[in-house]
């Protein structure tokens, strides 16, 4: 098979649901192990992917694998692995693992590494994933991947060193929209909006604002501006944003993330 997935939780599936809906690979060409039988069977159902009853098996079978499992297990999952990853092809999606790392609690030098960081927008199809660029790929197997993930949203390959900025600004940012989303919505419901007007009307909102910056490409300050009349009620908001602080605790809060991630690779 082209592609297996160790762990079937939320980002592996859908990664493997989008490659199935795009047709980027026939379910025939995917399979999945995880130590939950019943989320295993659940996917299975669902999508009609291979399933297996052993990571051995399904490293031996396919020839990439995705490591979909928390950092926390990672360790375990390749000193497992490493007796079947001759040749094989490991794509790491776990944050704070840095290549090193990865090679060295694996330790088969013939088993090639990739190390990605996408975010949970791919469950969508709007994703946005990082391939670090320092690995042991073929330049044809980096674009393959990339394409894969690129049928999810959009991907783009960069240095290592970069990584626990993307973390920052992509991995962990959806987070951010969304509590900015609640906090709007609670706005609505306080200025006696219905909670249902309230909510659509910022998901619609926030949908199409986002829309706005991928399809102009004009930069986000011109498109503030186009909003912002003299002396009206948009520029008002913003001026009281700006007094509270917004932006720089958008900015603090992307350093604070950026600072984890790399304590994260510091600390395994």
């Amino acid at each position: 098979m082209k592609i297996g997935f160790i762990g079937a939780g939320n980002m592996a599936t859908a990664i493997l649901g989008g490659m199935i809906t795009t047709g980027f690979l026939p379910p025939q060409e995917i399979a999945i192990f995880d130590i939950s039988a019943q989320q295993t069977e659940k996917l299975q159902k669902q999508y009609g992917v291979h399933t297996v009853k052993s990571q051995d098996e399904l490293i031996s079978e396919c020839e990439f694998i995705v490591l979909a499992v928390k950092p926390v297990y990672m360790k375990d999952v390749l000193k497992k692995a490493k007796p079947y990853a001759k040749g094989k092809k490991f794509i790491s999606i776990a944050a704070g693992w840095t290549v090193s790392m990865l090679q060295s609690a694996l330790n088969e030098p013939s088993a090639n590494i990739l190390r990605t960081m996408p975010n949970t927008p791919l469950m969508v199809g709007e994703g946005f994933t990082a391939l670090c660029e320092d690995t042991s790929f073929s330049a044809d197997d980096i674009s393959w991947v990339k394409s894969l993930f690129a049928s999810l949203g959009s991907a783009a390959v960069l240095p290592e060193r970069l990584f626990d900025a993307i973390v920052a600004v992509s991995g962990s940012s959806p987070a951010y929209v969304f509590v900015f989303t609640e906090a709007l919505i609670d706005a609505g419901i306080k200025l006696g909006l219905p909670r249902e007007i309230a909510t659509k009307a910022c998901e619609q909102t926030i949908l199409g604002a986002a829309k706005m910056l991928l399809e102009t490409g004009e930069h986000p300050a011109k498109l503030k501006d186009m909003v912002c009349s003299p002396g009206g009620t948009t520029i008002e908001a913003i001026a009281s944003l700006e007094k509270d602080g917004f932006r720089h605790a958008i900015i603090d809060a992307a350093s604070a993330c950026a600072a984890k991630s790399k304590a994260l690779g510091e600390d395994h």
